[in-house]
């Protein structure tokens, strides 16, 4: 009850907070000035920043160049424009009570660079700006489903070297590292993978993935299978990686990060232009990491070489082409499990120390990703656009040794190892969306169609070993050899069958005012599994809605929505203990939610509250005479709160809350009705802040920031439970415009926590980044 109650009053107050923000932007009767910035070639100038000189007023462009100016007090200003590499340049303009001053400017290429560099990553943190979460140019203030972005310049910050501490900037986000070596994320009470890749699908199950070529992560909260399909979506939503992309200035950066555990990691960036015209762009992103494990075994060693071109064939026709290349050489977490008669109900209460590895690390895992990816993107007329993409992604284990330890009491466990691979996982998908703007009367349209063809094939072959041994922790016990695995190893090729999904998804914002808007989306899904072996193969077609409804309290600035959103997992026949075979639907996870969003006072605060509740009411389960029936029921319900503001040059802010409450409501097991769902934490925080001087020391800054994750359970019998926990972390930095230097320390308290497989995770530690640009 106290956790219901806290998540009610968070969330009524953050609604009365955003309410009276919108009540006291109405009450202004100031002016506006809007205008769009070009470059002397006639493109969109984004990132420029604007300000009215002598004032507090100033802003920067957004990616197609626009700008807007809120609640300017009447007066005559000088507007001043600037941009690294351009010239700066001001123009007088005159505001006036109640009315908007429309100002038109183009850059002039300096002959030198500006002397001074204005850091400002304002956009960059705050910007919700992407093409991938509705499939088209839509606003976060248009949109009715709730997502968070996290941009690169955040995570320089953070001097994050790994997706995990990446994803934490959240609501809700607890990132897992699955025992085959890939990384999982948690939000809303269900895990997904990082399945998407600039839209597409992609796998990181057994390969994980490197930050040197991301340029963001967008995490879309909420079942999102009408415009992503059952592959790619969970019913917590969608995890979309978007990469690097070419430019047409000529840039290089290189950098270095070294630390605790012997960390050493060297990324390297370099952009450049391939023809004087700039109509063939190139870009490459290199990193190579080394690392130890805090504990006595263990290392992670990582290449990643992500090469990108674009060439832009007319003006109308452009196409971009990237690949990923990612060797991993490293060993993998250990599956920890406990039997009912142990006794034990969280790792605190075993006598293993806690920097104590059981596995020597030669038992260790060799992977490997490749990952392309080719667009063409196509302006049919200057309302409608097609886009053609193309992606296959091909996930390699050479080999992949997995520790798996069952423990009996808080002193005994028995050790087994398993070997798996060589396991290849490939994904081609081929994908045509159209885009189009048009207006039936006084009612605009914002249209997408699309269809996407998807095929999976698969190898696996692998092995476990029988019990090792059965030790005493508190013993001086030796670690586990590979040598005295491979005598134990028995292992087998298994056939997976290849799977083809064909798929139609159509979606109508439709935009009855300028305030009052409905999305509308719809998709058909058919799926075919081959037969393989003496298995069966099956088909199954799901129909997958969407709509949402969003009216903008304040026009670009505050806004409620509604959504009904709907995920779908494809399910196989099931034979039944009388010979019969039943048929199974997809399985459905529906969403309800509403809430606020925004984003106000010159673009310095973005805001996202919202209420959910995602019900899955045909989940399978089975009976004691073996009977399987499709009538399971399980309900996760909660409140997502964020904020992100930059209430003044220099400070940044980062925060967000997530209750939530996932129920198995009916189950094959009654005992467990009732019962919270496994890796499911009630509350989660996350919160970041820095301050950069902009005066003396320019550049010169500090930031500090903490994560809270409440008790989850490790199955759904909810005895055994991974206790709570808080980090607190700090950065130190200087950064100018041609080189940046960071120290950052992280769990600074010390804090010993597990993550869901109950490995113990990192003590205090200390990274420090140098890096320079040219």
């Amino acid at each position: 009850m106290k956790y219901l109650n806290l998540k009610t009053s968070c969330f009524l107050s953050a609604i009365c907070l955003l309410f009276s923000i919108s009540t006291a932007l109405a009450q202004q009767t100031n002016g506006k000035i809007k205008g769009t910035i070009t470059t002397s070639e006639g493109d969109p100038a984004a990132g420029v920043n604007v300000v009215l000189k002598n004032s507090k007023y100033g802003t920067v462009t957004n990616d197609d160049g626009t700008f807007e100016l809120n609640r300017v007090k009447p007066n005559t200003y000088s507007l001043q424009i600037s941009l690294t590499g351009y010239e700066t340049t001001e123009q007088e303009v005159v505001v006036a009570e109640s009315e908007t001053a429309n100002v038109n400017l183009q850059l002039k290429v300096s002959n030198k660079e500006l002397q001074e560099v204005v850091i400002n990553r304002k956009k960059s943190i705050l910007s919700k700006k992407t093409d991938y979460v509705a499939r088209m140019p839509l606003k976060n203030l248009e949109n009715p489903q709730v997502y968070s972005v996290i941009h690169k310049e955040l995570l320089l910050e953070q001097v994050a070297v790994n997706i995990e501490t990446a994803i934490r900037n959240s609501p809700g986000a607890i990132p897992v590292t699955f025992p085959s070596g890939g990384i999982g994320i948690t939000f809303r009470g269900f895990t997904t993978g990082v399945n998407a890749r600039n839209g597409m699908e992609t796998a990181s199950g057994r390969s994980s993935i490197d930050l040197s070529n991301v340029e963001r992560i967008e995490i879309m909260k909420g079942p999102s299978g009408t415009l992503f399909g059952s592959s790619v979506s969970s019913f917590g939503g969608v995890v979309n990686l978007v990469t690097k992309k070419p430019f047409e200035t000529a840039a290089n950066e290189v950098s270095y990060t070294t630390g605790s555990f012997n960390t050493n990691r060297l990324t390297a960036d370099i952009n450049t232009p391939l023809n004087k015209d700039k109509t063939v762009l190139f870009r490459i992103n290199m990193a190579v990491n080394r690392e130890k494990s805090f504990l006595d075994y263990g290392f992670n060693n990582t290449l990643a070489i992500s090469p990108s071109l674009t060439y832009k064939a007319s003006d109308k026709l452009t196409f971009n082409i990237d690949a990923e290349l990612f060797n991993v050489n490293n060993t993998r977490r250990t599956y920890n499990t406990y039997t009912a008669a142990s006794g034990i109900t969280n790792p605190t209460e075993l006598k293993i120390d806690y920097k104590k590895s059981m596995f020597h690390d030669d038992n260790d895992a060799k992977t490997s990703a490749t990952k392309i990816f080719a667009q063409a993107e196509y302006e049919i007329s200057e309302n409608w656009k097609s886009t053609t993409v193309f992606s296959f992604v091909d996930e390699n284990v050479e080999r992949s040794y997995q520790s798996y330890a069952v423990w009996s009491s808080p002193t005994q466990v028995a050790r087994r190892v398993g070997l798996w691979g060589p396991v290849f996982n490939t994904y081609t998908n081929i994908q045509e969306n159209i885009n189009g703007q048009f207006a039936t009367g006084s009612i605009k349209h914002k249209l997408l169609v699309g269809g996407n063809y998807r095929l999976y094939s698969s190898n696996f072959s692998g092995g476990t070993t029988f019990t090792l041994d059965n030790i005493d922790v508190t013993t001086n016990f030796a670690p586990i050899r590979r040598k005295a695995v491979d005598a134990g190893l028995v292992l087998t090729t298994i056939p997976v069958a290849d799977q083809e999904t064909i798929s139609f998804y159509a979606c109508d914002v439709v935009n009855f005012t300028d305030k009052l808007s409905a999305m509308l989306s719809l998709r058909l899904d058919n799926f075919n599994r081959e037969k393989v072996g003496t298995t069966e193969g099956y088909h199954q077609t799901a129909l997958s809605p969407k709509l949402g409804l969003v009216y903008e309290i304040i026009k670009d600035q505050v806004s409620v929505f509604g959504n009904y959103m709907n995920g779908f997992q494809n399910s196989a026949p099931v034979t039944q203990p009388d010979l019969t075979q039943l048929v199974l639907d997809p399985i459905y996870a529906v969403q309800y939610e509403g809430g606020i969003k925004a984003e106000a006072f010159n673009k310095k605060l973005s805001a996202t509250a919202s209420y959910y509740n995602i019900k899955i009411d045909n989940a399978t389960r089975t009976d004691a005479a073996g009977v399987t029936y499709q009538d399971g029921v399980q309900e996760s319900k909660g409140v997502d709160l964020e904020l992100i503001a930059n209430p003044f040059s220099g400070l940044n802010i980062v925060a967000g809350y997530a209750y939530n409450e996932n129920k198995i409501l009916k189950a094959s097991d009654a005992s467990i009705e009732g019962n919270i769902a496994a890796g499911a934490p009630k509350n989660v925080v996350n919160f970041w802040t820095t301050y950069t001087l902009q005066n003396t020391l320019k550049g010169l800054g500090a930031g500090f920031g903490a994560n809270y994750v409440d008790k989850s359970y490790f199955a759904t019998d909810n005895n055994f439970y991974m206790p709570s926990y808080t980090t607190y972390n700090a950065t130190f930095f200087y950064d100018q415009s041609s080189w940046r230097v960071g120290v950052k320390f992280n769990n600074m308290s010390n804090k010993k926590y597990w993550d869901f497989y109950g490995n113990s995770q990192a003590p205090s530690n200390l990274l420090v980044n140098l890096t320079i640009k040219f």
